[in-house]
């Protein structure tokens, strides 16, 4: 009888090419999409076969080495002794849920809590950074007793019914519902538009009245308006302090709260604040925190104004069988501490000053380099094409031989034109070096 799942994997073909080899890089894709289903996403034209990380860097099956200036969840470095220690030790002692007493979680809370606001009291702990952005609107939802979300139309924050609602991907089956509203998201300066910062923050917080407008129009009212204070995924716009505040007045006076997503640049990421949306000078409502929380376990989070978790806690009586387990909070509490006695904050912002330096003298190189961005480790560089329009195809060549090179970086904005760089905290000057050399070469390679 023939395999049907052997079938599919190789287009008919009835089994696996002895060339392909089951470990090999197309032994690897076809059983992906075998055992994982089709259209199942990679990095890279050529995928990567990793086996092995320490720090910044990670080994393919091939022993060959890349630094990597893209991964965000290994926050504080692969593989940290200090984390794995801390995860080892707690998974050989005690693993179980919430519904027991532990002091791990409460001892977590009160470890991150004082880095926020006095007004942001108490928190939830989830799995991943979309089941936390799902209990934000629904916390949202709680509280106001409206249903109306606003978002960019640039934005990611995951992947579940709800909050894929959000998506800029392209809208979910049968589209958007009535509940959601995306607004444009900011640009900022870049190569071909000269942007006024200050009119740009009006013309956002505009945009966000008319969608306020447009809820209560559909008797939806506002709930909230979500956001990266950041902007990580549209581009991360270089943004002053100020520049949301009159767009918060507005959510708020309609009744809605504010939620900051902060799983891209939270944990001192942007080296010169904790939180994202310290940076921009605001205090929102409702925190969402996800990948770097653990260094690469599974844990995530909620931090919320204390009536408006109750309001939640009130209404869905939420449990989560894994969040906030004792070996979850083990990761994220030595994760926590590795930020701070490593002094990985000072390091972000030194190294990232540092970076974006390096990129301003290839930018007066190279022309097909725009306006360059970003704040302590997460920073990158417009591509242009010749008329300074975004060159997402570009930039994906770029990235691609930078890949080829042994460097590992992304793209983001709305045309996939801006090169992304996240390294993990602890990257130094010399490794700097090798990416702005690197960059150098792949630029000569495609140009």
């Amino acid at each position: 009888m023939t395999n049907s799942r052997t079938n599919m994997a190789e287009g008919g073909s009835g089994t696996l090419s002895p060339q392909a080899g089951q470990n090999g890089t197309a032994g690897l894709v076809a059983r992906r999409r075998l055992l994982l289903g089709p259209n199942v996403p990679t990095f890279y034209q050529s995928p990567i076969h990793i086996v092995r990380g320490k720090g910044v860097w990670l080994w393919d099956n091939d022993g060959r080495r890349y630094l990597d200036c893209y991964n965000n969840v290994p926050h504080v470095g692969h593989c940290h002794p200090r984390v794995v220690e801390a995860i080892s030790m707690q998974c050989a002692t005690l693993n179980t849920h919430t519904r027991y007493l532990h002091s791990g979680i409460l001892e977590y809370l009160e470890s991150v809590l004082p880095t926020f606001d006095d007004q942001l009291g108490c928190g939830l702990l989830t799995c991943s950074g979309s089941e936390a952005n799902d209990v934000a609107l629904r916390m949202a939802q709680s509280f106001t007793g409206h249903s109306g979300f606003i978002a960019t139309d640039s934005t990611y924050h995951g992947n579940t019914a709800l909050v894929s609602q959000l998506d800029r991907r392209g809208g979910p089956v049968g589209g958007l519902e009535a509940h959601v509203v995306r607004v444009p998201c900011p640009v900022g300066e870049s190569t071909r538009y000269k942007k006024t910062v200050s009119r740009e923050s009006r013309s956002f917080a505009a945009s966000v009245a008319v969608a306020v407008s447009q809820l209560e129009e559909r008797r939806q009212g506002c709930a909230a308006l979500i956001l990266c204070p950041f902007f990580a995924n549209e581009g991360f716009p270089t943004l002053p302090k100020g520049f949301l505040d009159q767009t918060v007045e507005i959510v708020q006076a309609a009744g809605g709260v504010v939620i900051c997503d902060e799983v891209q640049p939270g944990f001192g990421r942007l080296g010169s604040h904790f939180w994202g949306h310290e940076r921009i000078g605001i205090v929102p409502d409702i925190v969402t925190l996800g990948k770097p929380m653990g260094n690469g376990h599974p844990v995530a989070g909620v931090i919320a104004r204390p009536d408006v978790l109750g309001a939640f806690r009130q209404d869905y009586k939420y449990f989560n069988t894994f969040a906030g387990n004792p070996v979850a909070v083990a990761a994220a509490q030595a994760t926590l501490d590795c930020i701070r006695e490593d002094g990985l904050i000072e390091n972000a912002r030194t190294v990232g000053s540092h970076a974006r330096r390096k990129l301003q003298e290839l930018a007066e190189i190279w022309d097909c380099l725009g306006v360059v961005r970003g704040s302590g480790m997460y920073f990158g560089v417009e591509v242009c094409d010749s008329d300074g329009l975004p060159a997402g195809r570009m930039a994906g060549r770029i990235v691609n031989a930078m890949r080829d090179l042994g460097v590992l970086i992304g793209t983001a904005g709305r045309y996939g034109s801006i090169l992304k760089i996240r390294p993990p905290l602890p990257i130094s000057v010399a490794e700097i070096d090798i990416l702005a050399e690197t960059l150098h070469r792949a630029l000569k390679g495609t140009k």
